[in-house]
């Protein structure tokens, strides 16, 4: 484990603090180089496995972790679950997991997000897209791109159409099912919902913004923030990105059908 240099705190806030996890040493220093760069990051430590990842978050807290999926011994996924799980109770609800992946190569990135990940980061991204997408994770929100989402989504759920890990397994102590769960048993978890949430809830599955959902719903912006906050609390869910996943685990959005 390695701590390089923090960048200078940004002038009127903290600056966001981010841990790397890869156990590819020129990885992790190549981020670590590229993300000390901007003056509102602060790389507090870095790991080249998710036991590793798992005990520096304990000891630095940081606000995002940049998480391989493909470590030795305990892998990214396992570190996402146990990070999110372990920081459950805290208020800031703990540090935002983004998935460092190669998209076509790592099919295990879904079973990450239903862990608790945030979003995710092609390793090939450009480096506005990397301070991009750091930005966009700490501040609370989900996926990088609508468009993303989608395509996302459904390529996971294709690849493993049975076994999604439990989308709210990620605020437990237990290791996530890999128990098929079937849309008739996952259903009732939206039956909390408003016929309006529901459909908001397809349209954030679907990958549509907040404004386009807006658009489409005829609402305004802060109304579909409203019910989007609402949903989450209802379903007891960290996020968007989770919200996603729970559309798709309980049947309410077939993959393919959604295709717009």
């Amino acid at each position: 484990m390695t701590g390089p240099p923090q960048t200078p705190d940004a002038p009127g806030s903290p600056p966001i603090r981010i841990v790397i996890a890869d156990d590819h040493h020129v990885v992790r220093t190549g981020f670590a180089a590229l993300l000390a760069t901007q003056p509102d990051f602060a790389v507090v430590g870095t790991a080249a496995d998710g036991e590793e990842t798992v005990r520096l978050c304990r000891e630095v807290a940081p606000d995002v972790v940049l998480m391989d999926v493909r470590m030795p011994g305990t892998d990214g996924i396992e570190a996402t679950r146990r990070v999110v799980a372990e920081a459950a109770s805290r208020p800031d609800g703990g540090p935002r997991i983004l998935i460092l992946t190669t998209f076509d190569l790592d099919q295990y990135v879904y079973d990450a997000l239903s862990a608790g990940a945030s979003g995710f980061l092609l390793k090939d991204a450009t480096a506005e897209r990397l301070f991009d997408a750091v930005r966009v994770v700490a501040a609370g929100e989900a996926l990088l791109a609508p468009n993303v989402t989608r395509r996302l989504i459904n390529e996971f759920t294709r690849l493993r159409p049975a076994s999604p890990a439990a989308y709210a397994s990620a605020a437990s102590d237990e290791a996530p099912s890999t128990k098929p769960r079937s849309p008739s048993t996952e259903r009732p978890r939206l039956a909390a919902l408003t016929p309006r949430e529901n459909e908001v809830l397809l349209l954030v599955a679907r990958g549509l913004s907040n404004p386009e959902i807006a658009s489409e719903l005829v609402v305004t912006d802060e109304t579909v923030k409203t019910h989007v906050s609402r949903i989450l609390t209802k379903l007891g869910l960290r996020d968007r990105t989770q919200a996603v996943v729970a559309a798709y685990e309980s049947g309410l959005v077939v993959p393919g059908a959604e295709a717009r």
